[in-house]
C-alpha cells in the first residue's frame, strides 16, 4: 500500500475508532432526571420543627433537602434510592448547566460517600450550593459506577425547572424554624419565686419555649413533673406547695395538647435539696419544678 494511502487508512480507522469509543462511553452511562416538562418540586413537610423540599427522580428514588429547628442554622441534602447501593463508593456532584445554557461549564461541588445498603446523603455546605445552583438555573448532578453493572455509570441529575417559587416557600419555612431543639427542652428546670407558685421571669421564657415546642410537636411518650421547695414553712404544706407547682405545669402542657395520660406529677416538698438553705440564693435554687420529657 502507497504511503499516503496508508496514513489516510490510519487516520480514517482512528477517527471510527473514536467515535466507537465515545458512542460507547454514551451508551454505558445511564441517566436519571426528571423530564422538563415534568419537572416539579415539592414542599412535603413545612412546620416550625422542619422543612421539606422534595424533588422525584422517575425510575430512581427522590432527591431531598431539609432543614429542622436547631440553635444553628442547619441543611442536609438525602438522595433516597429505589435500589440501595450493594458496595462502597464515591460519588461526584457537579453543577451541569443545561442545553440551553452554552458557555458555561460544568463545576464540581462535592464528593458524596456511597454506603453500602444506606441512601446518600450531603451535609450543610454542599447542601447550601447545590440549592443555589438550582437557583441559578443549573443541574446539580451525580455521576457514580453502577454498582450493579461493571458495564454502567449513572448520572442522576436535578431537574432545575419550576424551582423557584418552591424554593421560596421552602426558604420562607426554614427561616421561621424554631431556634432550639427537643433536645434543649428535653430536661428543663423551673425556679420560683418564694413561698408562691409564680415562675421567675427567666422560667417563663423557658416554658414558653416548651409551649412553642408544643404546639407543633405533642407526641411525647412521657412527661415527668417533680416539685420541690425550699425548707421555709412545714413539711406539709411544702410538699403541697410543690404539688401544685407541678400541677399548673401539668395544665399548661395540657392546654398544648399533651395527652394528660402522659405526665406523671411528683412533689417531694423540701426534701432532696440541690443548695444548702442557709441564704437568699441558696434557697432559690430549692425552689423548682424539674422538667424531664421522653419522645417515642
Amino acid at each position: 500500500m502507497p504511503l499516503i494511502g496508508f496514513v489516510f487508512y490510519m487516520k480514517k480507522s482512528a477517527i471510527f475508532l473514536g467515535l466507537a469509543v465515545s458512542f460507547s462511553a454514551q451508551a454505558g452511562l445511564r441517566h436519571y432526571a426528571s423530564p422538563v416538562e415534568d419537572s416539579q418540586w415539592q414542599v412535603s413537610q413545612k412546620n416550625r420543627l422542619q422543612c421539606t423540599l422534595s424533588h422525584q427522580l422517575p425510575g430512581y428514588g427522590e432527591a431531598t433537602f431539609y432543614s429542622t429547628a436547631s440553635k444553628q442554622l442547619n441543611m442536609e441534602f438525602e438522595l433516597q434510592m429505589l435500589k440501595l447501593p450493594n458496595s462502597y463508593s464515591v460519588a461526584s456532584v457537579y453543577s451541569v448547566p443545561p442545553k440551553w445554557m452554552p458557555g458555561h461549564a460544568q463545576r464540581e461541588i462535592a464528593q458524596m460517600p456511597i454506603r453500602k445498603q444506606y441512601n446518600g446523603d450531603l451535609p450543610q455546605k454542599a447542601a447550601w450550593t447545590m440549592l443555589s445552583e438550582l437557583e441559578k438555573g443549573f443541574w446539580p448532578t451525580l455521576y457514580y459506577q453502577d454498582w450493579y453493572s461493571d458495564f454502567d455509570r449513572i448520572a442522576v441529575g436535578l431537574n432545575a425547572s419550576n424551582f423557584a417559587q418552591p424554593y421560596m416557600e421552602f426558604a420562607e419555612c426554614v427561616a421561621n424554624l424554631l431556634p432550639f431543639a427537643f433536645e434543649d427542652i428535653a430536661y428543663t428546670v423551673l425556679s420560683y419565686n418564694s413561698n408562691s407558685t409564680d415562675l421567675t421571669k427567666y422560667s417563663k421564657k423557658r416554658l414558653q419555649m416548651i409551649g412553642d415546642y408544643l404546639k407543633e410537636d405533642t407526641d411525647l411518650e412521657l412527661v415527668l413533673l417533680d416539685g420541690y421547695t425550699d425548707s421555709y414553712g412545714g413539711r406539709w404544706n411544702n410538699e403541697q406547695l410543690s404539688i401544685r407547682r407541678a400541677e399548673e405545669i401539668k395544665a399548661y402542657f395540657a392546654e398544648m395538647g399533651v395527652d394528660t395520660t402522659r405526665i406523671e406529677v411528683t412533689g417531694h416538698g423540701e426534701r432532696r435539696h440541690v443548695a444548702t438553705n442557709d441564704n437568699k440564693m441558696a434557697r432559690a435554687k430549692n425552689r423548682r419544678v424539674v422538667i424531664r420529657m421522653a419522645k417515642p
